[in-house]
């Protein structure tokens, strides 16, 4: 979901540098929980190998990668890595499966029997899954078990209800003719996932592709390649054929690149940064022309008007920027507050960062975990450095957190002025960057002056202002007195360089169909 959340198709994201302090002699920053010793997750990894054709077997060359735990930075296995070969292998079983399996002729009720009981195996597996996405992600575990899993399971029992209400229309002609359209699923799927939200991503694609009747080549993330291989083996559990569903994993040179160029697969969807989703875009372009659906990186807006309930505000900004060790495409990352409550909102945002509870995210009580890896680490505490550097006020945190592991304080500026570095950019971390605004009009102009619109949010109990505001910001979200809802139903991506397209709710449907028109001659009708 956003600028660094998937590794670039050609590069791994490029280190920033040690972090070297610049804050010494301010106030230490505290939270509520140390990191001890890491806990064993209650979980055992049986699965490491690529899904093709139903089966789970080793890549052509036999390599393997490791994937890292965030807690720690060890290895908690070595999975197979896939390479061309392999994107080879894996599209010409997903269009045997097209062209000759069962799945697109299959009744669509049939096919929304095995995506219901996919549904049900996800909800016996619950917690299995929940501990693979934290212990390869490093979110807590009780929001993997409270809040990622329920969302997937959700989110494809959404699409498993509308398998077989898909249908065409009869569309009236001028003249005798009988004039229908058919809605047809597109064919063979390229879908690239990334490692912030795993599980959430794999359901807002690859739900709405089979319910379409499409097969998939699904790419995961290196860094969480784990929960996708579980929650795939469940689905060929539940009755998918062969071929329908295939997940490789691999690096984006070696196999995100070849699945975007690949001339038998018909589209693609990415979820990832900006910069990467152009290149994927140009090399579907230079192939051969599929769709290309991208959500991509945001700096999101949340506007307090001084009318605002100052306590919901800052709770609801807290939980926009900090949820997900800040690890959010539409993370409230740049937060406007009115002149006049912007005293007070600062003071009880930096007093809510300071109890933050960092540590092990399968302890108990923990909210915030470590950031994915050692690279997503160091651009956030490089960040923070141009934060201090640059003249903005650092209210809590601004530090690694413990020794071990890639924690970062919760941290928190004031006097943010909009050309910073901080307000600027996708840092994806848990950065707060608090600016201050005097009416409407200017607010949103500086809320509309960047590149990115995916989402933003507006805090004022006058509904005159939340309807001027929710019209008036390019995005492609907003949320009002609320953050960070996400129902199935509701249909989400950006303005701008944010993305094109929508996932979830009925929007999502249109990126895994083709519409084709029939028109047949009517000979002596009774009526037109």
């Amino acid at each position: 979901m956003a600028a660094q959340r998937i590794s670039s198709l050609f590069s791994r994201c490029r280190s920033f540098g040690k972090y070297s302090t610049w804050n010494k002699g301010m106030s230490r920053y505290f939270t509520a929980a140390a990191v001890d010793e890491a806990i064993t997750p209650p979980v055992r990894i049986n699965y490491t190998k690529l899904l093709i054709n139903g089966q789970f077997i080793d890549s052509a060359s036999g390599k393997t990668f490791p994937t890292l735990d965030p807690r720690t930075g060890e290895v908690i296995a070595n999975v197979a890595e896939a390479e061309a070969e392999d994107v080879n292998r894996a599209v010409s079983a997903a269009r045997k499966a097209f062209d000759e399996g069962p799945w697109p002729k299959m009744s669509a009720h049939d096919r929304s029997k095995i995506l219901l009981k996919f549904v049900d195996l996800l909800e016996k597996h619950s917690e299995e899954l929940a501990a693979l996405e934290t212990w390869d992600n490093g979110k807590p575990f009780e929001r993997s078990v409270n809040d990622d899993i329920p969302l997937m399971i959700r989110c494809f029992r959404y699409y498993a209800g509308w398998a077989d209400k898909i249908h065409g229309l009869t569309v009236p002609a001028d003249g005798p003719h009988q004039v229908q359209t058919l809605h047809e699923p597109i064919g063979v799927v390229g879908q690239i996932i990334p490692w912030n939200f795993p599980l959430l991503m794999f359901a807002w694609k690859v739900a709405p592709a089979l319910a379409c009747g499409n097969t998939v080549v699904l790419k995961t993330s290196e860094q969480t390649p784990l929960s996708a291989l579980l929650a795939s083996k469940l689905l060929h559990e539940a009755g998918l054929p062969p071929g329908v569903l295939n997940v490789i994993l691999g690096y984006g040179p070696t196999v995100g690149a070849p699945i975007a160029s690949h001339m038998n697969v018909e589209k693609l969807a990415f979820t990832g940064s900006t910069d990467t989703g152009k290149i994927v875009l140009e090399l579907a372009a230079k192939s051969n022309l599929k769709s290309v659906t991208l959500e991509l990186g945001g700096k999101s807006p949340l506007i307090v008007c001084e009318d605002a309930d100052v306590d919901k505000a800052v709770e609801t900004a807290h939980s926009a920027l900090f949820y997900n060790q800040g690890q959010c495409c539409s993370a409230g990352s740049r937060t406007f507050v009115h002149e006049r409550v912007y005293s007070e909102f600062v003071e009880k945002a930096r007093e809510l960062a300071l109890k933050r509870v960092v540590g092990d995210p399968f302890k108990k009580g923990v909210q915030q975990g470590p950031q994915i890896d050692s690279e997503q680490f160091e651009k956030i505490l490089k960040y923070i450095n141009f934060g201090i550097k640059s003249g903005a006020t650092l209210e809590a945190g601004g530090e690694r957190f413990g020794s071990k592991g890639y924690y970062v304080q919760p941290t928190v500026f004031s006097s943010v002025e909009d050309d910073m570095p901080i307000a600027r950019d996708e840092i994806f971390g848990p950065v707060q960057s608090i600016s201050k605004f005097r009416d409407l009009n200017e607010v949103i102009g500086r809320a509309n002056a960047t590149y990115f619109g995916l989402a933003a949010g507006v805090f004022t109990k006058d509904l005159d202002n939340a309807n001027m505001l929710s019209r008036a910001l390019r995005v492609g979200t907003v949320w009002v007195n609320c953050y960070n809802v996400f129902d199935a139903s509701i249909p989400f991506g950006g303005y701008k360089m944010s993305g094109n397209g929508r996932e979830k709710g009925i929007y999502g449907l249109g990126n895994y169909l083709q519409v084709k028109s029939v028109v047949t001659p009517l000979k002596n009708p009774a009526w037109l």
